[in-house]
């Protein structure tokens, strides 16, 4: 699994077929089309290309139109993204949620779980606006997760604007996904957790650096809590 989702980060177009031909031929693993499917599903992944789906959605929930096409992000709280990714640690893996303030690229807040539910994602997002208040659009994908009514309700509740990615475009919530390959390049993978307590700090510890000491092109060279607590 830690194989292909290093993969996947490099080529996120690859699907289950191309993966499966690149690690027989190239890799020289003995393995089918079908356990390879297995695994991606297990990993929440799929190609970013044009599809039946992205991440698991439910065709029953409500899905919300995508809001930040040509909107201007000038200022903190505006607009946060949320997303989850694949953990790799020994002997297993972990799921971890992330929410990111677009304007300042400051993570706000984030968890690891070892299941992915739908009050696990609002609990990150309730702990998130205790510390640093009400953002006014949050931006997902249409994973079940957050099309579900316990997250979707409790955004309502507190009249926070909803906005979704449009189905398998990989350009809409491009930020937290350049997060996810910071964070599994500039750590992940260089130190190969052995359980998620050691996956926890790792992650606790690479966070306070990517938002006090590294500096973001994208914001001018700036640190994204800089940024964030000068707005």
């Amino acid at each position: 699994m830690e194989v292909i989702d290093k993969q996947h980060m490099k080529y996120p177009f690859m699907g289950v077929p191309t993966m499966t031909q690149w690690l027989r031929r190239d890799m020289n693993y003995s393995i089918n089309t079908k356990r390879i499917e297995r695994l991606y599903k297990l990993m929440d992944i799929c190609a970013i290309v044009p599809g039946p789906h992205t991440s698991k959605g439910n065709k029953k929930h409500k899905k919300y139109p995508y809001l930040l096409r040509n909107l201007e992000v000038n200022r903190t709280n505006q607009v946060w993204a949320l997303d989850i990714t694949y953990i790799p640690i020994k002997n297993g893996y972990m799921y971890l949620i992330a929410i990111i303030d677009l304007y300042s690229r400051y993570v706000v807040g984030w968890s690891l779980s070892n299941t992915m539910e739908s009050e696990w994602c609002m609990e990150t997002v309730k702990k998130a606006i205790a510390e640093h208040g009400l953002p006014e659009i949050i931006n997902t994908d249409q994973g079940s997760q957050f099309t579900s009514e316990v997250f979707t309700n409790y955004l309502h509740e507190n009249d926070i604007t909803i906005s979704m990615d449009g189905k398998g475009r990989a350009t809409d919530n491009i930020f937290i996904e350049r997060l996810w390959r910071s964070l599994k390049y500039e750590d992940i993978y260089l130190n190969a957790y052995e359980n998620g307590l050691d996956v926890y700090r790792g992650i606790k510890r690479y966070f306070i650096y990517y938002n006090e000491v590294r500096r973001h092109s994208s914001i001018n060279h700036k640190r994204p809590k800089e940024v964030y607590c000068a707005a």
